[in-house]
C-alpha cells in the first residue's frame, strides 16, 4: 500500500459498466509528508473526501475485495488515514487538517 492525498475528482459519465463508484484523482505522499510529483485515478468505495489522505492498494490487489475482481481497476482506496507518525514526529493528523 501507499500513502496518497485526494486532489480530486474524476468524472466520466461514458465508462465500461463494471466501472461504478467514484474516481479520485490522487496525489502519492514521501515519507517526510511532501507530495510526490506522480499522480494516479483511483477507484474509491470509502467515501475519501478532497485533501484526506488515504492508503491506495494497486495492481491486482484493488481487485481483491468483495465484488471488485472483475473491475478494470488498477488502484483502489481501502482506507482515510486519520494519523501518520514517523520516528515520533506526526506528519499527518486528520483532526488537526480539519481544524485548519
Amino acid at each position: 500500500m501507499q500513502i496518497a492525498k485526494v486532489r480530486g475528482t474524476v468524472v466520466s459519465t461514458h465508462k465500461t459498466r463494471s466501472l461504478i463508484g467514484k474516481l479520485l484523482l490522487l496525489q502519492f505522499m514521501d515519507a517526510q509528508g511532501q507530495p510526490l510529483p506522480k499522480y494516479e485515478v483511483a477507484g474509491d468505495l470509502v467515501g475519501a473526501g478532497i485533501n484526506e489522505w488515504v492508503l491506495v492498494t494497486r495492481g491486482s490487489a484493488a481487485r481483491i475485495d468483495d465484488g471488485m475482481e472483475h473491475r478494470p481497476l488498477d488502484a483502489l482506496v481501502v482506507g482515510i488515514i486519520d494519523t501518520v507518525t514517523v520516528e515520533n514526529n506526526r506528519l499527518y493528523s486528520k483532526k488537526d487538517e480539519e481544524r485548519g
